[in-house]
Protein backbone atom coordinates (compact mmCIF):
# COMPACT_ATOMS: atom_id res chain seq x y z
CA UNK A 1 0.00 0.00 0.00
CA UNK A 2 0.86 3.38 -0.63
CA UNK A 3 1.72 6.39 1.76
CA UNK A 4 -0.75 9.04 3.02
CA UNK A 5 -0.22 12.39 2.03
CA UNK A 6 -0.56 13.73 5.19
CA UNK A 7 2.06 11.20 7.35
CA UNK A 8 4.83 12.24 4.83
CA UNK A 9 5.55 15.81 6.56
CA UNK A 10 4.88 14.11 10.21
CA UNK A 11 7.62 11.43 9.34
CA UNK A 12 10.03 14.00 8.19
CA UNK A 13 9.19 16.19 11.23
CA UNK A 14 10.35 12.73 13.47
CA UNK A 15 13.30 12.35 11.65
CA UNK A 16 14.15 15.82 12.73
CA UNK A 17 13.64 15.21 15.97
CA UNK A 18 16.07 11.60 15.69
CA UNK A 19 12.72 9.22 16.50
CA UNK A 20 13.10 6.30 14.92
CA UNK A 21 9.79 4.57 13.97
CA UNK A 22 8.63 1.39 12.16
CA UNK A 23 5.18 1.76 9.89
CA UNK A 24 3.09 -0.84 8.54
CA UNK A 25 0.53 -0.76 5.92
CA UNK A 26 -3.06 -2.34 6.26
CA UNK A 27 -6.96 -1.84 5.00
CA UNK A 28 -8.46 0.87 6.87
CA UNK A 29 -9.59 0.24 10.58
CA UNK A 30 -12.36 2.56 12.66
CA UNK A 31 -12.10 0.19 15.57
CA UNK A 32 -9.92 -1.96 18.17
CA UNK A 33 -11.20 -5.27 16.93
CA UNK A 34 -10.53 -4.01 13.23
CA UNK A 35 -7.17 -2.80 14.43
CA UNK A 36 -6.46 -6.22 15.97
CA UNK A 37 -7.74 -8.37 13.25
CA UNK A 38 -5.13 -6.28 11.28
CA UNK A 39 -2.52 -6.61 13.17
CA UNK A 40 -3.14 -10.38 13.11
CA UNK A 41 -1.95 -10.69 9.32
CA UNK A 42 0.64 -8.27 9.92
CA UNK A 43 4.07 -10.02 9.64
CA UNK A 44 5.24 -10.08 12.94
CA UNK A 45 1.97 -9.93 14.51
CA UNK A 46 2.89 -5.33 15.78
CA UNK A 47 4.26 -6.20 19.35
CA UNK A 48 4.04 -3.90 21.52
CA UNK A 49 1.52 -1.58 23.46
CA UNK A 50 -1.50 -0.83 21.16
CA UNK A 51 -3.48 2.60 21.45
CA UNK A 52 -7.03 3.80 21.64
CA UNK A 53 -7.72 7.82 21.72
CA UNK A 54 -10.19 9.89 22.67
CA UNK A 55 -10.55 13.14 21.63
CA UNK A 56 -12.90 14.59 24.12
CA UNK A 57 -14.23 18.09 25.66
CA UNK A 58 -16.05 20.06 28.64
CA UNK A 59 -18.79 22.20 28.84
CA UNK A 60 -16.47 25.16 28.50
CA UNK A 61 -15.22 23.47 25.17
CA UNK A 62 -12.20 22.70 27.02
CA UNK A 63 -10.51 19.82 25.06
CA UNK A 64 -8.23 16.58 25.96
CA UNK A 65 -6.65 13.96 23.67
CA UNK A 66 -6.42 10.99 25.48
CA UNK A 67 -4.13 8.18 24.48
CA UNK A 68 -4.94 4.64 26.22
CA UNK A 69 -3.71 1.62 26.04
CA UNK A 70 -6.35 -0.29 24.10
CA UNK A 71 -8.21 -2.84 26.27
CA UNK A 72 -8.47 -0.13 29.44
CA UNK A 73 -12.00 0.64 30.18
CA UNK A 74 -12.66 4.45 30.42
CA UNK A 75 -14.51 5.89 32.66
CA UNK A 76 -15.21 9.18 31.72
CA UNK A 77 -16.38 10.93 35.31
CA UNK A 78 -13.35 9.68 36.57
CA UNK A 79 -11.11 10.41 33.71
CA UNK A 80 -12.68 14.27 33.77
CA UNK A 81 -11.12 14.78 37.67
CA UNK A 82 -8.02 12.86 36.52
CA UNK A 83 -7.26 15.86 33.77
CA UNK A 84 -8.89 18.53 35.43
CA UNK A 85 -11.48 19.43 33.04
CA UNK A 86 -15.36 19.37 33.66
CA UNK A 87 -17.76 16.76 32.98
CA UNK A 88 -16.93 15.14 29.60
CA UNK A 89 -18.13 13.98 26.38
CA UNK A 90 -16.61 13.56 22.75
CA UNK A 91 -15.39 16.10 20.78
CA UNK A 92 -17.43 16.63 17.12
CA UNK A 93 -16.08 15.28 13.86
CA UNK A 94 -15.32 19.12 13.00
CA UNK A 95 -13.55 19.90 16.05
CA UNK A 96 -11.42 17.36 15.83
CA UNK A 97 -10.66 17.78 12.03
CA UNK A 98 -10.09 21.64 12.88
CA UNK A 99 -7.66 20.84 15.97
CA UNK A 100 -6.12 17.81 15.01
CA UNK A 101 -6.37 17.25 11.16
CA UNK A 102 -7.87 13.78 11.46
CA UNK A 103 -11.09 12.17 10.72
CA UNK A 104 -13.23 9.80 13.78
CA UNK A 105 -11.26 6.50 13.33
CA UNK A 106 -8.02 7.37 12.99
CA UNK A 107 -7.61 9.56 16.06
CA UNK A 108 -3.83 9.62 17.11
CA UNK A 109 -0.89 11.63 19.57
CA UNK A 110 0.48 12.21 16.13
CA UNK A 111 -2.08 14.57 15.65
CA UNK A 112 -0.61 16.92 17.63
CA UNK A 113 1.77 17.29 14.93
CA UNK A 114 -1.24 19.90 12.95
CA UNK A 115 -1.84 21.30 16.42
CA UNK A 116 1.94 22.61 17.05
CA UNK A 117 1.99 25.08 19.38
CA UNK A 118 4.51 27.90 19.47
CA UNK A 119 6.69 28.83 22.68
CA UNK A 120 4.53 31.57 24.68
CA UNK A 121 1.15 30.27 23.50
CA UNK A 122 -1.40 28.66 25.52
CA UNK A 123 -2.21 24.78 25.32
CA UNK A 124 -4.79 24.16 23.06
CA UNK A 125 -5.78 20.45 24.86
CA UNK A 126 -4.81 18.59 27.56
CA UNK A 127 -2.67 15.72 26.25
CA UNK A 128 -2.94 12.47 28.87
CA UNK A 129 -0.85 9.58 27.87
CA UNK A 130 -1.85 6.10 30.31
CA UNK A 131 0.73 5.37 32.29
CA UNK A 132 1.12 1.84 30.90
CA UNK A 133 2.04 2.83 27.90
CA UNK A 134 5.27 5.00 29.06
CA UNK A 135 5.98 1.96 31.27
CA UNK A 136 8.09 0.18 28.88
CA UNK A 137 7.73 -1.76 24.93
CA UNK A 138 7.18 0.45 22.23
CA UNK A 139 3.60 2.23 21.43
CA UNK A 140 1.72 1.05 18.07
CA UNK A 141 -0.66 4.31 16.87
CA UNK A 142 -1.92 5.61 13.51
CA UNK A 143 0.19 7.89 11.88
CA UNK A 144 -3.09 10.57 10.79
CA UNK A 145 -4.78 8.22 9.26
CA UNK A 146 -6.06 4.45 10.05
CA UNK A 147 -4.83 2.74 6.72
CA UNK A 148 -1.23 1.98 8.84
CA UNK A 149 0.79 1.72 11.97
CA UNK A 150 3.62 3.34 12.98
CA UNK A 151 5.65 1.89 16.32
CA UNK A 152 7.96 4.42 18.54
CA UNK A 153 9.23 4.00 21.29
CA UNK A 154 7.58 5.77 24.56
CA UNK A 155 10.10 8.44 25.24
CA UNK A 156 10.21 9.38 21.69
CA UNK A 157 6.86 9.68 21.68
CA UNK A 158 7.26 12.05 24.98
CA UNK A 159 9.77 13.61 23.21
CA UNK A 160 7.81 13.87 20.02
CA UNK A 161 4.89 15.31 22.29
CA UNK A 162 6.54 18.02 23.73
CA UNK A 163 8.23 18.90 20.52
CA UNK A 164 4.73 19.76 19.32
CA UNK A 165 4.36 22.39 22.78
CA UNK A 166 2.56 20.19 24.96
CA UNK A 167 3.34 18.61 28.73
CA UNK A 168 1.69 15.11 28.25
CA UNK A 169 0.07 14.05 32.08
CA UNK A 170 0.90 10.48 32.66
CA UNK A 171 -2.28 9.19 34.47
CA UNK A 172 -3.47 5.91 35.85
CA UNK A 173 -6.67 4.57 33.65
CA UNK A 174 -5.86 1.07 35.05
CA UNK A 175 -7.39 2.07 38.44
CA UNK A 176 -9.86 4.53 36.53
CA UNK A 177 -11.72 1.89 34.56
CA UNK A 178 -14.89 2.10 34.39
Amino acid sequence: MESHPAEMALFTFLETLGITIKTVRHAPVFTVEQAQAARLGADGGMPGWHTKNLFVRDKKKRRALVVAEESVKIDLRGLADLIGLGRLSFGSADSLKDMLGVEPGSVTPFGLFNARISDGEPPRLVVALDETLVSGGVINCHPLHNAATTTIAPDDLIKFIRACGYEPLIINLTDNAG
